[in-house]
């Protein structure tokens, strides 16, 4: 008789323990266990590990497999969160079986220990039919759904309780993200503000709604927001530092001259010192009704000088994309009321491209994207998804309570900015033609835009340094084991990968960049290298900042309630006070902020991974580094930090999280 000793180890969140009954079966080359119940007369508990003893005869030989299953017990199907096994052979070998995802009494788990494979270095045909049924199963369960015409394909569920067990939150982290706004407005002292649907009176009504949770970001936004050089700041280390591009040549559609600006453009465009925000996806928009008040939207146009000081400031600002007298083009030495409310229509123009375009579509959506291409197409024991699956693991379960709470029909989208739903929708299908392989690699993207040489650019600096802190990382794993370039080419998982991303993210579009297959090393490396930087570091860049930079609601309005000005001269500060959203607009969008700047409850930086694996030393080692450099990094930063008057924190690597969590 032998005797294999089981260690279990429980999650340690809120509600990872079971009342279930959790059996095993282990599987080996000679034979196999009958299913045995490990916790006949206990329970397993959040955080605890168990220790058990499973006898067999005859011989196991080697160990390949174990089968977990869950029972019902007292008439409740209780989901059991289970980190990792440990089994410890008659000859006391031990292998580490990762789980690492929820169990319910619907679903069998058949785990591998912690050795990654290549499909073709497979020895053993069981194992072989092990990888083929885990993704048959996997198929089944993570279907393609239309998410909107035009837009990349996303995860067949409408709320989160249908997504499987892998890929849904701890508990904890369910009820965090369900509480949060009836939290939030109590711990900002909102409830009287929440459907208050008057207008303010005036900006100081606005210091009201701010007595709790101020930070230094914060205060400097509330204090600058309406200096022209913080407004070029924000352009280059705000919310959006996508937008900005180096302008050459000025559009056709924007007649600048050198009279309006008091120099030569011609020289300075040549000299790298002119820059463009053109918001033409807006163009043709009309407004929605709030709260029984009209809402406008325009499409600007910005330019902005690089200055011999070093500072960014706008020149001019067209409001519409057709040039006429009716359009006129806005100048610092305007009145002041009149250059404020031009420069108030780009923030709001900047609201729709970050959130929609920047941090919609080109993080969470195509985070979405990898996450189900990664779940189809790699099994557990290939190696590029246990490389991938924490950065990726969590993305659906918050892409689905993002449609549903934010931008669906009945969303706070739909509800609280100018162009509603159906302008949603139309933005969404404008923008997906930004969404580009170079767009989404950040040393190309900077090259594209030519924004190499702007001062002080921090986004940039400490974003390429993050990319090829991640670059090397990725390349120490993946040629530990693509050992050349064969092997990639032959990889059949990796290229049904690769191709459902291209047919369902970029919808088969050539013109795109999305290679259809991967054939060489190093273009693998820098594929994962792009997928990683994107959930992780893309993703805080554009998202963690949105209650200091987007909280003082002037500096980021969600609408406008005054139509573009056809004439200069007319605005006062009241205009500028008219044309904001109106209160209870103002804390349905502030609390969306709030919420979506905070941590998770999951939180786990990048670099730090509490799932254990892989076995093999060398990318363990890869990982250590990993971590070292990030620390380096982050070292790099505080220093520069510590001589700015407005530090840039969010790529500070103890800051980006692992993935889209929030």
């Amino acid at each position: 008789m032998e005797k294999y000793k089981i260690e279990v180890f429980t999650g340690d969140s809120g509600g990872s323990g079971t009342i279930n009954y959790i059996s095993i079966r282990l599987i080996g080359t000679k034979s196999s266990t009958e299913p045995q119940i490990l916790n006949k007369s206990s329970v397993f508990k959040k955080g605890e590990k168990k220790e058990f003893t499973v006898e067999c005869q005859p011989s196991l030989g080697t160990l390949l497999l174990l089968e977990l299953e869950s029972e019902i017990r007292f008439f409740y199907d209780d989901n059991w969160f289970c980190s990792k096994l440990i089994v410890t052979t008659p000859e006391g070998t031990q292998h580490h079986f990762p789980c690492y995802q929820w169990l319910d009494s619907k679903h069998k788990i058949l785990l591998r220990d912690t050795v990654a494979l290549l499909r073709n270095k497979e020895a053993k045909g069981n194992l072989l039919d092990q990888r083929q049924q885990n993704l048959e199963e996997r198929c089944k369960v993570f279907r393609w759904r239309e998410f909107l015409p035009g837009l990349p394909n996303g995860i067949d569920a409408s709320i989160a309780s249908q997504l499987p067990p892998v890929v849904q939150f701890s508990l904890a982290q369910s009820l965090n993200f369900d509480i949060t706004g009836k939290k939030i407005m109590g711990e900002l002292k909102w409830e009287t503000w929440f459907h208050h649907s008057d207008v303010w009176n005036n900006l100081e009504e606005l210091h009201h709604l701010f007595h709790h949770h101020h930070t230094k970001t914060f205060d400097y936004v509330k204090h600058h927001w309406d200096s022209d050089e913080f407004f070029g700041y924000q352009l280059l280390n705000g919310l959006n530092p996508m937008m900005i591009q180096c302008c050459s040549e000025l559009p056709p559609n924007f007649p600048v001259t050198d009279d309006m600006v008091k120099f030569s453009l011609k020289k300075e465009m040549k000299n790298g010192n002119i820059f463009l925000c053109d918001y033409k996806r807006l163009k043709g928009f009309e407004g929605i009704v709030i709260n029984n008040r009209q809402q406008y939207v325009a499409a600007p146009l910005c330019l902005l000088f690089s200055t011999p000081e070093k500072k960014l400031i706008p020149i001019a600002i067209q409001l519409l994309q057709d040039p006429g007298e009716s359009n006129p083009i806005f100048l610092p030495t305007d009145s002041k009321w009149d250059w404020l409310l031009a420069k108030t229509f780009v923030r709001n123009a900047e609201f729709y491209e970050h959130e929609l375009n920047f941090h919609l579509l080109h993080t969470h959506l195509f985070g979405e994207v990898i996450t189900i291409a990664t779940l189809r197409n790699l099994p557990s024991a290939h190696p590029l998804f246990k490389l991938l699956i924490p950065h990726t693991r969590y993305n659906l379960h918050i892409n689905v309570m993002a449609r549903d709470r934010l931008i669906s029909s009945n969303g706070v989208f739909a509800k609280y900015t100018a162009i509603g739903f159906c302008g949603v929708t139309k933005f969404l299908g404008n923008a997906s033609s930004s969404l580009t392989y170079s767009s989404l690699c950040l040393p190309d993207n900077i090259m594209e835009r030519g924004v190499e040489n702007i001062p002080n650019y921090y986004y940039r600096d400490d974003g390429l340094d993050l990319w090829n802190v991640i670059n090397v990382f990725v390349q120490r794993v993946i040629v530990h084991y693509y050992l050349n370039d064969a092997d990639v080419e032959r990889d059949s998982e990796l290229q049904n990968w690769i191709k459902e991303i291209f047919q369902n993210g970029f919808m088969g579009n050539v013109s795109t960049g999305i290679p259809q297959s991967l054939n060489k090393v190093d273009e693998l490396v820098k594929f994962v290298t792009m997928v990683i930087f994107t959930v992780s570091a893309q993703h805080a860049a554009v998202n963690n900042g949105q209650f200091e930079f987007g909280g003082w609601m002037p500096n980021f309005p969600s609408t406008i309630r005054q139509p573009p000005p056809t004439r200069k001269g007319a605005t006062t500060e009241q205009t500028v006070v008219d044309a904001m959203p109106d209160v209870n607009t103002t804390v349905n969008i502030l609390i969306v902020l709030y919420t979506l700047s905070k941590n998770s409850s999951d939180h786990y930086p990048l670099g730090y991974y509490p799932e254990e694996l892989f076995d093999d030393s060398g990318p363990r080692q890869a990982f250590a580094d990993f971590k070292t450099d990030l620390d380096h990094l982050t070292a790099k930063i505080e220093k520069r930090n510590r001589h700015l008057k407005l530090p840039y924190t969010y790529l500070s690597p103890q800051n980006v999280d692992n993935s889209v969590a929030i």
